[in-house]
Parts: C-alpha cells; sequence; structure tokens
C-alpha cells in the first residue's frame, strides 16, 4: 500500500495549487482525480472555457465598430462555431497539460479514479477499468469543487435544456436562448450567445441581475446589456421548464401573480451550484456535511477529524477558484507549523463580460446596513482619454471610504479591462489605505487605471480633476 504525508481528493484550482505548495514545503503528495484531465471544474467546463468563448465572440462583436477606427471589412464577416469550440478545447488541452507538467515537476503522484474514504486515514481509488486501489495518507484535504444546481421541477436533458457544461460546447448558435438565473455564469454565456446572433431573455427570482454585488454595478450592467439586445424579466419565479421537440417552453410568475410564457430553442439552467462530495464516503471517516451539503470546517479549514480538511467550493463562502487557490494554499503551509490567513473581505469577485464588472470589499448595501458612516467617490470611464481613445465609454469606478477614517471600505467598478484593475484596490486594501493614499499614487496617463484615482479623488472631499 502506497502511503503519503497528504492527499489531494480533487485536482481543480483549489486541489492541484495544494498539492504544489505542499510538495514545496517537503511533503509527500499524492492528487486523486476522477476525471483523466487534471484542473476541474474552473479549467475544464468553467473558467477557462467560458473566457476563450467570451474572448472570441467578443473579438467578432468588435468587428461591427471596425468602420469607426476606419477599418473597412469589405464581405460578410461569418461565425464559424464548430471553429470557434474548437479553439476553446485546444486551450482547455493545453492548459490541462500545463498542470499535469506541474504534477511532474514537483514529483506528485497522480490517480486517476473516484476517491473515497475507508476511514480517516485509507483512501480507495475506483479506476475505470474496474479496479481499485487503497492508498494511505497521513492527511487528506478535500478539494471536490461543485456541480451545477437546478430546480426540483426542471429535468435537464443535456440538449435542449442545458447546464454551463452544455452551453460550452453547443453545435449551433440559438435562436432563442432563455436563461433561468442572472447570476455571473448565465450573464457570461448569455453575452456569449448574445453576440453571436441569438436572442438572450434572462429570468431571474431577485430583483436585479448579479444580486450578490454593488447595486450600482447590477443596475449599469443592465442597462447596458438592455443596450446590446438582451432582456430582462427580474423578480421572476420560474413555475415550469417544458421541453416539446425542439422547443423549451418557460413559465415564470412576476410579484403581482402574473405568468409569463418564453419559447426557446434552448434553456440555460443556472441556478447556482452545489458542493460536490457524491461518491467521497465522507461519513466512514467521520466527517460532518452540512444540511446544505458542505464540509463542515473550522477557521483553518480543519474539518471535525483531525487529520483531514477542506477547501474551495464544498466549504462556506464564495465559489471562486482563486478563493479556493488561497484556501489550498493555506491548508499546505499550516501543515507545516506555520501561520498564514486568509482575509476574506478581501477576495475580489469579477464578471468577464463586456464591459467587465469586478468589486472588492463591502458593498454600498452592506456599508449602510452596518451603521457605519462612510462616503462615497465615483468616476466614470468616459472621461478619460483612453477610454474615449478604446471607444469603451461604459462604465464607473466607486470607491466606498470610512467618514471618519477614510480607509477604503469597498471598491466597486464596471468598464473595461477592470477584471485586471480590481488588483489595485485588492493591494491598497490589504495595507488599509485611504481613499487619500490613493489619490496621491501617481497613475500613468492615459490609462484606464485613472479612474481609480479619480474615485479615490472624489471620495476626498469631491476633488476629482477630470469630470
Amino acid at each position: 500500500m502506497s502511503s503519503f504525508d497528504v492527499v489531494i481528493i480533487g485536482s481543480g484550482p483549489g486541489g492541484y495549487v495544494s498539492a504544489i505548495r505542499c510538495a514545496q514545503l517537503g511533503f509527500k503528495t499524492a492528487i486523486i482525480e476522477k476525471y483523466n484531465s487534471l484542473g476541474g471544474t474552473c479549467l475544464n467546463v468553467g473558467c477557462i472555457p467560458s473566457k476563450a468563448l467570451l474572448a472570441s465572440s467578443h473579438h467578432y462583436a468588435e468587428i461591427k465598430h471596425f468602420a469607426d477606427h476606419g477599418i473597412e471589412v469589405s464581405g460578410d464577416v461569418k461565425i464559424n462555431l464548430e471553429k470557434m469550440i474548437a479553439r476553446k478545447k485546444a486551450i482547455v488541452d493545453q492548459t490541462a497539460g500545463g498542470v499535469s507538467f506541474l504534477m511532474d515537476k514537483n514529483k506528485i503522484t497522480v490517480f486517476n479514479g473516484l476517491g473515497s474514504f475507508v476511514d480517516a486515514t485509507h483512501i480507495a481509488v475506483a479506476k475505470e477499468d474496474g479496479t481499485s486501489e487503497t492508498i494511505e495518507a497521513k492527511y487528506t484535504i478535500i478539494a471536490t469543487g461543485s456541480k451545477p444546481s437546478s430546480l426540483p421541477f426542471i429535468k435537464i436533458d443535456k440538449e435542449r435544456i442545458i447546464t454551463s457544461t452544455e452551453a460550452l460546447a453547443l453545435k449551433e448558435v440559438p435562436k432563442h436562448l432563455v436563461i433561468i438565473g442572472g447570476g455571473v455564469i448565465g450573464i457570461e454565456l448569455g453575452q456569449v450567445y448574445l453576440r453571436l446572433g441569438a436572442q438572450v431573455s434572462v429570468v431571474e427570482f431577485m430583483d436585479r441581475i448579479i444580486p450578490g454585488m454593488d447595486s450600482s454595478l447590477s443596475k449599469e450592467l443592465t442597462k447596458v446589456l438592455k443596450k446590446q439586445g438582451m432582456k430582462f424579466y427580474v423578480s421572476h419565479k420560474v413555475k415550469s421548464v417544458e421541453r416539446n421537440g425542439d422547443a423549451v417552453v418557460v413559465q415564470a410568475e412576476n410579484a403581482k401573480g402574473e405568468t409569463i410564457t418564453l419559447e426557446g430553442d434552448y434553456s440555460l439552467v443556472s441556478v447556482g451550484r452545489r458542493p460536490y462530495t457524491d461518491g467521497l464516503n465522507a461519513d466512514k471517516a467521520g466527517v460532518k456535511i452540512s444540511d446544505r451539503g458542505q464540509v463542515e470546517v473550522n477557521d483553518h479549514l480543519q474539518t471535525n477529524v483531525p487529520n483531514i480538511y477542506a477547501i474551495g467550493d464544498v466549504v462556506r463562502g464564495a465559489m471562486l477558484a482563486h478563493k479556493a487557490e488561497e484556501e489550498g494554499t493555506m491548508v499546505a503551509e499550516i501543515l507545516a507549523g506555520q501561520k498564514p490567513h486568509i482575509d476574506y473581505n478581501l477576495i475580489p469577485g469579477v464578471v468577464y463580460t463586456w464591459p467587465e464588472v469586478a468589486a472588492v470589499g463591502q458593498t454600498e448595501e452592506q456599508v449602510k446596513a452596518s451603521g457605519t458612516e462612510y462616503k462615497v467617490g465615483s468616476f466614470p470611464f468616459k472621461a478619460l482619454g483612453r477610454a474615449r481613445a478604446s471607444g469603451d465609454l461604459d462604465g464607473f469606478v466607486k470607491i466606498i471610504a470610512d467618514a471618519k477614517t477614510d480607509e477604503v471600505l469597498g471598491v466597486h467598478m464596471i468598464g473595461a479591462r477592470t477584471a485586471d484593475l480590481i488588483a489595485e484596490a485588492v493591494t491598497a486594501m490589504e495595507f488599509k489605505a485611504s481613499a487619500e493614499d490613493i489619490s496621491r499614487m501617481s497613475h500613468a496617463h492615459p490609462t484606464f487605471a485613472e479612474a481609480i484615482k479619480e474615485a479615490a479623488l472624489a471620495a476626498t472631499d469631491n476633488r476629482a480633476l477630470h469630470v
């Protein structure tokens, strides 16, 4: 029987990063992956492939505005969806190969198969060929991730009624895509197919899309996407989703009890994700699972069984790849006797539409509810020279600061490149920066980043210069 210091179950961003850090710290490490490809949901059917399709569809959408730049495109510009999907697959394969390389480089043993507990220190690996192998682990890290959620009355057939996994590999552009759920995944994939020519309708139970983010971001993104042609039905509760041949009929009820009917050729069910512990046999190790299906952990991500830890989507908190990475690193360092720390308030969130949406810290709604006195500074991208030069005029940067101390409490932005710009806000808040601190830092001109400086100036005695 093979024995290891640390065994990680699951090779997503949390799992494989944790394995690398464990190996760097001198632990004899193994990782177990159910599928033949490493990288988990994020790499194979999540973050990476969706961003590939977002990039390809963005290029297509941009062509329509080339004439504004003095570039004339003759002839019809056509979509080759098959080639677009093939490019996405090639990127996924290359990235998965990179993870395999990192496992070899760090001398991490990889087991392909379903990992399940025999007891607290032994894990069985059931392989595709029907054989099984049991390995011994001094410590185990559960990193089994999440799967798409659904509603009890919806029958997902993976053909016309689909999840995000199938939406990443369609063989045709839908004529009318009805999306159930206005969260990050639904909105991103909705914009992909909107750009490619589909009619897109979004049905959302809450009163706005991306409801977990600051309401100002939701309002602006809704405005921009409506302008692009996306339709929204917020404050609508889905009552039924039925397939009739190649048609899907969705019925939803609004706050007044009125029923609407939407008929499309595809319906994307995007109502969130659930922790995935199927087949883990956590009970055999004595590990507690909550009523919500999450592995219960303490502040050190340790389960009720001292030698077993859990990270990422399978535990409480935001289901984000970078959050899982930080947790995987933290557990590895705890096992090595170090004292790492994660400030969950400073885990940024991003929506990769165009314009991009990004945020870190508290929303204005949260600050208001806490009773803290605060001030807000905001600056529109359209006031920037760089934004006008590129034609990316939508959006703004909003900075919330403590009215008494001037410490930045939250930064919320929507616009070009905000997925990258948010890192500046994370850095500033990590070091307890004030709005004035940011306002006095030199920002290169002309850049999109100047909007952060200007928003900080606006939050500092309303001193914005270019608006």
